[in-house]
């Protein structure tokens, strides 16, 4: 692979200006200038062209990712944030194993991040490159191998403003939601910072909203009692407010001796949700009996502030990269629920109305004011984490790789609540843990070592984890890697992990609470309950086998498809779940959880975590991702252009129009591929005068340039030694071909650069398109043959700012900016310009799961339960099938996304008695759309409306076929628990989004 990269700022005004004056201007290279056939780096006229096997930024691994994103695919999704567009591609990201849950392992340059925090706010214009990679490279890091890796490789220099304003509604009505969102971002070579605020609003949605019929009650309510389904919530009213602050650092001139990250942030959200009136049963001495209600509503108020904080140092040791990461955070919840007034009189009234002292049809006496029921919660956590990564030897097939981590995670809980009978609990836990990663590669194609065989590598990995408050866990994994082609891979890896119950499964405070809804099997009725949640203290440690057997095959269609196949099959013990659905299975193994009446109605239910014996399932995960361009395609034509010697500079190889392949796309820097500031430091070590008949000090130069400097001996040579310090030391120390200390490239006519500066820079003068350069007039003029005001006006930006010398054009960071980071700020921050790239892209990614074995035991010696046949302990039985989908196409600044998720239906058996019944859950088929425009891409529209200059508009409509999942009983009715408005409460929603990047 190889990248090149234009040593002075101006070449970005020479791009926009002519083709430089030389002979190589006809399209000829000069030649290159090497140490050695081996050597990386050459220098080919006025470009310096390096070829490695890996840069900082792309993860060098045998695994082959799964998807890969270049500029236009990403700008394709029209997404505003990364966080939105990982949700995008959540088909593509996700882990069929299903050990793992929430968002998958983060990488930023190919370096781990402190919190997910430091980048979800991210402009996905910022992205130069993205890499979706197999669970197994998580190992490399320091993570298991539960959840895929992102690396994100970002460009070396972007600035953007950003503003967006979102408004979403269900057509069936009932409910608000508004999103307001901010923030400044800069990547500056090695620095970066950023700071963003987001607001969201949400009303609740209640059960008359959404027609909820309530269960015939045995005795009837009084008359003129309110509708008590206007006091109960479906969806709880909230809002939140974020706000994050991050800055990275490069340590050392040029950010040479490693970077320090620093982030911290601040949440705030309050809910707030009904549980319906206040309601008790009274029986008199006569035997008649009545539900009375209060007027009052029971509601819940939850807030929860959340102060966070984390460091993260990345720096190299010679060939090992050393990275370490810690974040803290203090969250503090505080509940407010109203306490039932009939809980707590009830008995009371029973008694007085047992005495004789009143009847139904008396007046009642008068009752207490309900109280209020108070918890507070805090939680105290830090994680920190240190890695080694780097070659500890030398193998035939290559260099074996080793990753080395250590870290300490701690977490401290105190809970105090008014309905506990056990007083306040603390509950602390520290986990020490450490462990390896070894990857051997075995055999090789590139180092000719039974390459008849392709690339074969073994992977081991090992750790512990010591915890305080449980013990000592161990994990392991061995994998196979092997790649008979370029397109094609397979992969096996058997993991085998120990895991303890988190704290709040252990030891949090048991909480009551009222009027649930609850579906009874034994009575096929649905049961208002108390329902007790918290912490089990008597769960156990958990033992997971797991193995994955993947293929994954580069399609030879299009440009930018494959096929991936995934086989799992996963065996765990002493699980630790949340309480199942209350099946008939279920209330016989846990029957001290559940607490009837004297008629056998159900009224109270521990939901408190449990553990099973075993938990076993297989299943296969396959899918495609095809895409491609609509259009043409603007590399071929630049190559195409290039044979002519107009498109770009003499010898520069397509890879660098390319984004360089692996190389990040980037022009430079320490996220990059080239690093000028690396390079004068490897100048600074060849070129420093030296007493003759001695050598310069090379320890500071890279590894691998060393290596080739060494004879066959394993000494300097001092015939290559000679031909390093010719490239490196010619022309007062500017590598030959490349640009000298403020100087301009060589090939560069300082006398039609002057003529063009004084065109476009006199101030009032008129521009004749006709004394414009060939390529600079296509570039700006119009469809009307007219000069376009703003393309020139960008022109202008970049020549007249620069000396007439050809020199850079400003000093510091505002120069570098204007030279080399003004294609990103065009068009209000768009990756390609004001008018984006020619043509447009389209993909489609369909995956399908498969299940072939789910299968629970409770209890040692109990039976065995087929969830795939109806023996469901999930609340909606278990799918056999199941499919995610998500693609669209973007053209001309206009797009259209799609993603789509779809579910077989399932069933949950009864308890086959007299008078049980079967349920049904019906197959869901859910799409979402969103279409978008990139308004700042329409140039007329912008000509008339300057503020619409990088600003999009966007139109999501989620659930468009308002699917809402239909639950049956033998005999086609719906029970109460399970009407469609419970199993999704909003419907079809339809939103409005406004982003601008200033």
């Amino acid at each position: 692979m190889a990248t090149s990269v234009s040593m002075p700022a101006l070449a970005a005004a020479q791009d926009v200006a002519a083709p430089v004056s030389s002979a190589a201007g006809a399209g000829q290279s000069e030649p290159g200038i090497r140490v050695d056939d081996d050597d990386p780096v050459e220098v080919i006229g006025n470009e310096i062209v390096v070829t490695a096997p890996a840069f900082r930024g792309i993860v060098d691994v045998p695994q082959q990712p799964i998807m890969t994103f270049e500029e236009e695919d990403i700008a394709a999704y029209g997404a505003s944030s990364i966080a939105e567009l990982i949700e995008a591609i959540s088909p593509q990201t996700g882990s069929g194993r299903g050990r793992g849950s929430g968002r998958p392992v983060m990488l930023v340059n190919g370096q781990r991040i402190t919190s997910w925090r430091e980048m979800r706010s991210i402009p996905p214009e910022a992205i130069a490159r993205m890499e979706i990679l197999p669970e197994e490279v998580a190992l490399r890091f320091g993570y298991s191998a539960d959840l895929r890796v992102i690396n994100l490789i970002l460009k070396d220099n972007f600035a953007a403003v950003t503003g967006a304003g979102e408004y979403n509604r269900p057509t069936r009505g009932g409910y608000d939601n508004y999103e307001l969102e901010g923030g400044i971002f800069k990547i500056a070579g090695p620095r970066r910072y950023n700071f963003s605020t987001k607001l969201t609003e949400t009303s609740m949605l209640t059960e008359d909203e959404r027609d909820i019929r309530r269960e015939d009650d045995e005795y009837p309510t009084v008359a003129g009692d309110p509708d008590p389904t206007r006091y109960r919530s479906l969806a709880s009213r909230s809002s939140e407010l974020e706000m994050t602050a991050t800055m990275t650092q490069g340590v050392g001139e040029g950010g040479l001796d490693g970077q320090v990250t620093v982030n911290g942030g601040y949440t705030r959200s309050v809910t707030h949700s009904l549980s319906g009136l206040d309601t008790f049963t009274l029986t008199d001495q006569g035997g008649n009996s009545e539900i009375r209600t209060y007027d009052d509503p029971l509601a819940s108020r939850v807030q929860t502030d959340t102060f966070e904080a984390s460091l993260g140092y990345n720096t190299q040791f010679g060939d090992w990269q050393f990275s370490a990461t810690g974040d803290g955070s203090y969250t503090e919840t505080n509940t407010r629920n109203d306490r039932s007034r009939g809980a707590d009189i009830y008995g009371d009234l029973q008694d007085a109305a047992a005495a004789g002292e009143f009847d139904i049809a008396g007046a009642l006496p008068v009752l207490p004011s309900a109280g209020i029921d108070q918890a507070r919660n805090r939680v105290f956590a830090g994680t920190s984490m240190a890695t080694l990564a780097g070659t500890p030897f030398r193998m035939p097939g290559g260099d074996a790789s080793l990753t080395i981590k250590a870290g300490y995670d701690y977490s401290r809980t105190m809970s105090e609540d008014t309905r506990s009978t056990v007083g306040d609990v603390t509950l602390s836990r520290g986990d020490v843990s450490g462990g390896l990663n070894l990857a051997l590669p075995l055999t090789s194609r590139d180092e000719d070592f039974l390459g008849a065989i392709g690339d074969l590598s073994l992977n081991l990995s090992g750790g512990l984890n010591e915890l305080s408050d449980f013990g000592t866990l161990a994990n392991w994994t061995a994998g196979l890697t092997w790649s008979p082609t370029d397109t094609l891979s397979f992969q096996g890896s058997y993991i085998v992990e120990e895991a303890a119950p988190t704290l709040a499964q252990l030891g949090a405070p048991q909480i009551v609470s009222y009027n649930v809804s609850v579906y009874d099997f034994v009575n096929q009725t649905t049961a208002l309950v108390d329902v007790t949640s918290g912490g089990n203290p008597n769960l156990r440690k958990e033992t997971r086998h797991d193995i994955k057997l993947s293929a994954n095959w580069q399609l030879p269609i299009l440009d930018r498809s494959n096929l991936l196949v995934e086989f799992f099959k996963n065996r765990s013990s002493d699980v630790t779940q949340s309480f199942p659905m209350l099946t008939p299975a279920i209330e016989a193994a846990f029957p001290d959880r559940v607490e009837r009446d004297a008629y056998g109605n159900l009224v109270a239910l521990d939901q408190r975590a449990v553990t099973y014996d075993r938990i076993a399932s297989s299943s296969i995960r396959w899918g495609f991702n095809v895409g491609g361009r609509i259009g043409p395609d603007p590399r071929a034509a630049r190559e195409a252009a290039a044979s002519s010697g107009s498109a770009r500079a003499p010898g520069t190889p397509a890879a660098q129009e390319n984004g360089a392949a692996r190389s990040g796309g980037a022009s430079g820097g320490p996220s990059g591929g080239f690093d000028p500031a690396r390079m004068e430091k490897m100048r600074a070590a060849l070129c420093a005068p030296v007493q003759p008949g001695q050598q310069p000090d090379l320890s500071s130069l890279p590894a691998p340039m060393l290596e080739r400097l060494k004879g066959e001996d394993g000494q300097i040579d001092p015939a290559k030694l000679e031909r390093a310090k010719q490239r490196f030391c010619a022309a007062d120390g500017a590598a030959p071909g490349s640009a000298g200390p403020g100087g301009p490239p060589p090939g560069f006519d300082p006398a039609r650069f002057a003529k063009l500066r004084e065109t476009l820079c006199t101030e009032g003068r008129e521009i004749d398109p006709a004394t414009l350069p060939e390529r600079m007039r296509e570039r700006l003029v119009g469809a009307d043959g007219k000069v376009d005001p703003v393309r020139l006006a960008q022109a202008k930006e970049r020549i007249c700012a620069a000396p007439a010398s050809g020199g850079q054009a400003a000093s510091g960071e505002a120069g570098q900016e204007k030279a080399s980071g003004n294609r990103q700020r065009s068009g209000g921050g768009m990756p390609f310009g004001r008018g984006g790239p020619p043509g447009g892209r389209w993909n489609l990614s369909l995956y399908h799961t498969w299940r072939f074995t789910d299968e629970v035991r409770i209890a040692p010696g109990s039976e065995v339960l087929d969830q795939l046949s109806g023996d469901a302990i999930a609340s909606g039985g278990v799918p056999r099938h199941a499919i995610e989908a998500e693609g669209g196409f973007f053209y001309d600044g206009y797009g259209l996304r799609m993603k789509a998720d779809w579910e077989a239906p399932s069933r949950v058996n009864g308890t086959g008695l007299p008078g049980s019944s079967d349920l049904r859950f019906g197959s869901t088929f859910k799409i979402d759309l969103r279409f978008f425009a990139d308004l700042g891409r329409n140039e007329s529209l912008v000509r008339k409306v300057p503020f619409l200059e990088g600003a999009r508009l966007s139109l999501t409509v989620d659930n468009v076929l308002d699917q809402r999942q239909k639950v049956t009983d033998d005999a086609g009715e719906i029970p109460i628990a399970y009407q469609r408005a419970y199993r999704e409460p909003q419907g079809r929603v339809i939103g409005l989004d406004f982003r601008k990047l200033f």
